[in-house]
């Protein structure tokens, strides 16, 4: 979350007054993510949880060698012992009736799992049998999983040779099958379940066996003389599963109460084995009433959740899940827990027989094999779900009560909660998050459990991936087809949360929406046209928040929604992207320009109409700028482009182009660079190799102006970039450069030379065309010049801002934010700063308190590397910021030491004629003006372990013409509402406003002169402008523009230096002349209230905003500080030190905003700084 408007603390702060609220809630400019942070996305986690082979099991072999009423000569039975095979006696009826009917109730239990698998019964088999029977069901699974069930409980015990014995035709004989014929016959995938003693030899013979066949392949594959050389490559059996009822050295057990094939029925009918061993336990005694025959007696259907028996194998399922994917490794739970149904539900009740049969000293084997889980926590959560179901049974069946769902899952779910709202930053997954999983299926839980899910897919990325692991994804698919309104934010925000983190889910959810797209789609775009406070990141901020507004409305910022699922496939078809492309055309209105970003040249018909629309209060370009372009472009076939129509689509976007190509921030330009070179190269008739729209060629096309200084890409609205042989300055990183002045200047093009020559695509397109025609396939002779074509346009328009957006999703946002946690590294440093900024004010207010008499002590000097032209006091640390032409210095005035330099950025010719800290209460950013128009914030300055980076830059100001005689660019800032005012050698006051990144409004000034002076207060909505003919207007921005000027004061008769307008209820104008007549106004009176008169020849003059002074610095060398009464109080004339030198002529001059200090800079190169008399401070 991105607040800005950060609330006081309540505790830690005793110095507090009102000052320090106003630090805290001061809005901060420029600090949202798109500022501090590098447009680029995340680095996406490698996502294990897509089965790319998920497979099915769709054969069954069920053998069966039970020889019932013949018990094999190896194996002694008690007496009694265990005879159900399952659930069935066989001594109850005769041998081949039971043999049968226990084969059908095999493949029953079977059919519960998986009703669709083909299921083949071979019962007392032979060799042959079993071999036809395998073959046959490999040949019709062909790459899918056959399962084998044997179960050999009327056979020997298996042999150390790898051997399981089956019969003779006459049954007379037992017969030996080897492993590794069997595995010759299933093949793999498969999956094997041995039910017979001494289970664990056959799991040990077949990995033998395995490890045989890949060492013969092996020998095969060298030696080509080998028999299985000529044959096909056998499966490999890696992929085969097994499940053994007990290790190598155990037999099975014989306790009479349970069934004979106790494996088989943990597998098959868990629920049932499980409530049957429950009641065999010594904890039932808890349980009165609950027999073993009570408990065949349970009502309901496996399948029918609302039912006990239904309730409880849901919940079975859900913690035998849970115990899995907390104990498996994440690809082993994949593999057998998510990739086939019928394993996963094997080894689901595999956990179950290793519990129980482990309580009877017999330990079940699986391959791969399974670490312990029979002492898990969950199956306490299972015993107790157990024993609340069994504790009802009396009262339902005898007496008819309605029964009482469990709690298990309303109390997994607040064990969940807890594990959010408790847990520490690093901590171990929570164990309940399948459990989420399968409550989803209930509506009594769902907005609960999706609630609580995308509060722990807030987490981050790592969140999602587990999530997904577990097996979300085709829950909350199935759920986007329900119909419950209040499901549907939570389903926004949790799709939001995973296709950030996995983009590739974006192709499954595209087939839903073509399936339900009167559903889902409208569902989350109308609420998110709904969330109207939702933070969403506004699309004017390009890559590294470059301030680019789209449109120039009165009030509202530049976000359009979509509001319906129709609007979003018409921008898709060629009819409506003609139409928006057409609806570009643009109209001649005068002093209207606007930056553009690269992303608002969009197909959207919703965003593109808008930009020609009557109501936009300026357009694009002056129609001018079609001849200067024509000039620019020296291309024959781009001049014939651009002669289709002065009003053609794509003559609009030609000029949108080239107005972005010089766009002050280099993200941009670059870009638009990349385009505008793109299109050149396919338009290239020169047949010499040349550079196509560089620098260069942009500078040099068009004849030469009467000033002798040739026509600039800048005059059409930008900054015009500057030739260069090293693209090295082509990044918002500006190197330090404290002992240097060869500062590289401007940005080069990038471009390298095209050495080829080819017909222009436009020209083999016939006369008579549709406008979105492909064209004739194009031939060429030199396949290097396709390649190199297409590797040039490819690598055009890559900014990473989408990636960038979606990482905002995959990054907690409920969080709260460090800066609000009162015991953050962040918060304290901000308090550190708002208390620092406390004394600075005091401080300075008690000295201003005793009274200022002389202001002449030089507390500061140093040479400048550059020529002084701009100077500007931090409000709070020692640093002075010192503007040359085109580069900035700090300076450490108490100290005396430079603290960074470096170069600014604006092309040559312009110069830096304004600078504006912003933020100084806080964390401090640099904001500059050239004369050319272009603004630029800087972050990082003065840093000793960082180097200035830009923030951002964008066109403040249109139409202006470098000049050395104009005011170049004047700007006023206001921190209390973020507004920016700009005006300068232009007819208007255009006002930004920096939070939304948007101008908000342009004022004519109504006069013919330049503005030299801006000042405002944004409480009473006014603007004091100072013009070069000595006029003093007053704006009043609350009224319509024809009528906003309030007020003309035409008393001065030469260029005004300062106007100042004293912010507060009842404050006056106070405004200087270079003649020194200083006159102060009422706003509501048509006079001066007063009139004073200083020195002429006035170059500079500053205010003092706390203090009654003002001072002014003159082209005769020399600074005069006065009070608010015009009583001189002290000149400067000589720099302090013995044999003093007299000062240059003044070319600047600040006082700083609290303190009583006044730094001057002159043309000698020096800066100085001054303060009052040492006893004093």
């Amino acid at each position: 979350m991105e607040s800005e408007m950060l609330q006081s603390p309540l505790l830690g702060l005793g110095e507090e007054d009102e000052s320090d609220l106003t630090d805290w809630n001061l809005p901060l400019t420029f600090m949202k993510k798109r500022h501090c942070e590098k447009i680029e996305g995340s680095k996406s986690l490698a996502q294990s949880w897509r089965m790319k082979d998920r497979m099915k099991t769709v054969s069954v072999a069920l053998v069966l060698c039970l020889n019932v009423g013949v018990d094999p000569p190896d194996v002694v039975k008690t007496t009694p012992c265990a005879r159900l095979e399952c659930w069935i006696d066989p001594l109850s009826m005769g041998p081949q009736k039971a043999l049968e009917t226990i084969g059908a109730n095999l493949q029953k239990q079977y059919e519960n799992w998986q009703p669709r698998a083909r299921y083949k019964q071979s019962l007392d088999p032979t060799v042959d049998e079993v071999k036809k029977l395998c073959t046959s069901l490999r040949r019709n699974a062909k790459e899918e999983r056959v399962l084998f069930h044997y179960n050999g409980h009327g056979v020997p015990r298996p042999t150390v040779n790898g051997e399981i014995w089956v019969f003779n035709k006459n049954y007379t004989q037992y017969i030996p099958l080897s492993i590794y014929d069997l595995q010759t016959w299933m093949g793999s995938p498969s999956i094997f379940v041995y039910d017979c003693s001494n289970a664990g030899l056959i799991v040990k013979s077949f990995k033998q066996f395995a490890l045989q066949r890949e060492q013969e392949l092996e020998v095969a594959a060298i030696n080509p003389s080998h028999p299985l050389a000529q044959m096909p490559l056998p499966p490999s059996m890696k992929n085969c599963i097994q499940l053994a009822a007990c290790e190598a050295n155990e037999l099975l057990p014989m306790i009479p109460d349970l069934p004979a094939d106790l494996f088989t029925s943990c597998l098959t009918t868990p629920i049932k084995i499980a409530l049957r061993w429950f009641c065999m336990q010594k904890c039932v005694s808890l349980v009165p009433g609950v027999t073993l025959d009570l408990i065949e007696k349970i009502p309901g259907r496996l399948n029918d959740r609302r039912t006990p028996l239904g309730e409880l194998n849901w919940i079975f399922t859900a913690i035998t899940d849970t115990i899995a994917w907390n104990v498996l490794p994440r690809d082993l739970f994949q593999k057998l827990f998510r990739q086939d149904l019928l394993v996963a539900s094997l080894f689901r009740n595999f956990l179950l027989a290793e519990r129980i049969m482990r309580s009877y000293n017999c330990t079940p084997v699986s391959s791969p094999r399974l670490p312990p889980t029979y002492m898990h926590a969950m199956w306490q959560a299972w015993d107790l779900a157990v024993d609340i179901c069994l504790s009802q049974l009396p009262t339902i069946i005898e007496e008819g009560t309605a029964f009482r769902h469990s709690p298990f899952f309303a109390e997994q779910l607040t064990a969940f909660q807890v594990w959010l709202t408790m847990g520490v930053e690093n901590r171990n997954p929570p164990e309940q998050l399948p459990i989420v999983l399968q409550v989803l299926l209930s509506q009594v839980h769902r907005l609960r459990a999706l609630d609580l899910l995308g509060r722990f897919l807030d987490l981050g990325p790592w969140a999602v991936s587990l999530a997904l692991s577990v097996g979300i994804f085709p829950y909350v698919l199935k759920l986007l087809q329900s119909s419950a309104r209040e499901l549907r934010p939570l389903l926004v925000f949790i799709w939001a949360k995973i296709l950030a983190v996995d983009s590739e889910l974006v192709v499954a959810l595209s087939h839903l929406v073509v399936q339900y797209e009167s559903n889902f789609c409208t569902v989350a775009l109308q609420f998110i046209e709904e969330e109207k406070n939702y933070p969403l990141p506004s699309p004017a901020a390009t890559e590294g928040g470059s301030l680019t507004p789209v449109r120039d409305g009165p009030c509202t910022p530049r976000l359009r929604s979509v509001s319906s699922y129709g609007n979003i496939r018409a921008v898709t078809t060629a009819r409506s992207l003609n139409k928006s492309l057409q609806n570009l055309s643009l109209t001649e209105e005068s002093g209207g320009s606007v930056a553009f970003s690269p992303g608002n040249l969009s197909t959207s018909s919703s965003a593109s109409s808008t930009l020609g629309s009557p109501e936009n209060e300026e357009y694009i370009l002056s129609f001018e700028t079609i001849d200067k372009m024509r000039r620019v472009s020296s291309y024959s076939s781009l001049n014939s482009l651009i002669g289709v129509s002065f009003n053609s689509v794509y003559t609009q976007i030609w000029r949108v182009l080239l107005h972005l190509a010089a766009d002050p921030y280099p993200d941009v330009s670059d870009l638009a660079m990349k385009v505008l070179n793109s299109i050149a190269y396919k338009a290239t008739v020169n047949a010499r190799p040349q550079r196509i729209l560089d620098t260069s060629s942009l500078t040099q096309s068009a004849p030469a102006s009467p000033t002798n200084k040739g026509m600039h890409i800048h005059q059409v609205g930008g900054s015009p970039p500057t030739s260069s042989t090293s693209s090295s300055s082509l990044t918002n990183d500006v190197t330090k450069q404290p002992g240097s002045r060869d500062i590289p200047s401007g940005r080069p093009a990038n471009v390298g030379t095209m050495g080829v020559q080819y017909t222009p695509h436009s020209h083999q397109f016939p006369r008579t065309r549709k406008m979105f025609d492909k064209g004739p396939d194009q031939t060429t002779d030199d396949a290097d010049d396709t390649v190199g074509h297409k590797s040039f346009i490819s690598a055009t328009m890559q900014t990473g801002f989408c990636d960038w957006s979606a990482k905002y999703f995959a990054q907690p946002v409920m969080k709260i934010p460090e800066e609000h946690d009162l015991e953050s590294q962040i918060r304290k440093e901000r308090e550190w700063r708002f208390l620092r900024n406390t004394r600075v004010r005091k401080q300075a207010q008690q000295i201003i308190q005793k009274g200022i008499t002389r202001l002449d002590d030089q507390i500061f000097l140093n040479r400048n590397p550059g020529v002084p032209s701009v100077v500007k006091f931090h409000p709070f640390t020692p640093c002075i910021a010192v503007a040359d032409k085109d580069s900035i210095c700090f300076w450490d005035w108490e100290k005396g030491e430079k603290l960074d330099y470096f170069h600014n950025g604006n092309p040559r010719y312009t110069r830096v004629t304004a600078m504006e800290y912003l933020n100084g209460q806080d964390c401090s950013l640099l904001l500059t003006a050239t004369d050319d128009g272009a603004i630029r914030v800087w972050k990082n300055f003065a840093d000793v372990e960082k180097n200035p980076e830009m923030v951002t830059a964008w066109q403040g100001l249109s139409d202006m013409l470098p000049t050395t005689r104009g005011a170049g660019m004047v700007v006023d800032w206001e921190q209390e509402t973020g507004l920016l005012m700009t005006s300068g050698d232009v007819r208007i006051i255009r006002i930004w406003d920096t939070d939304r990144e948007m101008k908000v409004q342009d004022i004519p000034t109504g006069a013919d002169s330049c503005v030299t002076s801006l000042s405002c207060d944004s409480h009473r909505s006014l603007i004091v402008a100072g013009l070069g003919d000595g006029s003093i207007r007053v704006y009043d921005r609350r009224m319509a523009l024809s009528e906003c000027r309030v007020m003309t004061y035409r008393e001065h008769t030469a260029w005004v230096v300062k106007a100042h307008l004293q912010k507060h209820p009842e404050g006056h104008i106070m405004s200087v002349s270079v003649n020194g007549d200083v006159r102060f106004f009422d706003p509501r009176m048509p006079e001066s209230l007063n009139v004073l008169q200083i020195v002429k020849g006035l170059t500079a003059l500053d205010i003092h905003p706390q203090a009654n002074l003002f001072a002014c610095g003159s082209m005769n060398q020399f600074t005069a500080i006065y009070n608010g009464n015009g009583e001189l109080i002290n000149n400067i004339k000589y720099y302090d030190g013995f044999m003093g030198q007299r000062v240059g002529a003044i070319s600047c001059l600040a006082f700083h905003p609290h303190w009583p200090h006044l730094a001057v800079g002159s043309n000698d190169y020096y800066i100085s700084v001054y303060s009052v008399e040492k006893r004093i401070r």
